[in-house]
């Protein structure tokens, strides 16, 4: 498998020999704090503005992800509602990059709520403003 060539990843980041649990593997929970930084990243820029995760609507462990993997996040605004967005985040782990290929080693849907300056919930901007 390849990369999605038709956009860019929202994040990249090289997992590291510090960020595996016991078994040498990394850990789940880095790749799940990741996972949340690249949703953010897309619904920050379509919110305009604050917003805070408020559910993790599912989060699916496909394949381990390994010391040297170059880890790529691609995050996208699926749904919006009035003060909420849902963004879903496919990960893919490049283990070979001189091959340029990769492996599917995630997906989640995450839910965000725009804030306000007072931190409440605010609407989310129409695409039109």
């Amino acid at each position: 498998m390849t990369l999605p060539r038709d956009r860019e990843p929202s994040l990249r980041i090289l997992a590291r020999p510090t960020d595996t649990n016991a078994s040498g593997d990394i850990f789940g929970g880095w790749l799940m704090s990741w996972t949340d930084i690249a949703g953010s990243i897309v619904a920050f820029r379509r919110a305009r503005g604050r917003i805070v995760t408020v559910a993790v609507k599912n989060f699916n462990f496909i394949q381990p992800v390994y010391v040297d993997d170059l880890v790529s996040f691609y995050a996208e605004v699926i749904k919006v509602g009035h003060t909420s967005l849902t963004v879903e985040v496919i990960v893919y782990a490049e283990r070979n990059r001189a091959e340029d290929t990769c492996e599917q080693v995630a997906s989640a849907h995450l839910v965000y709520v725009a804030l306000d300056e007072n931190r409440r919930p605010r609407p989310v901007p129409t695409t039109d403003n």
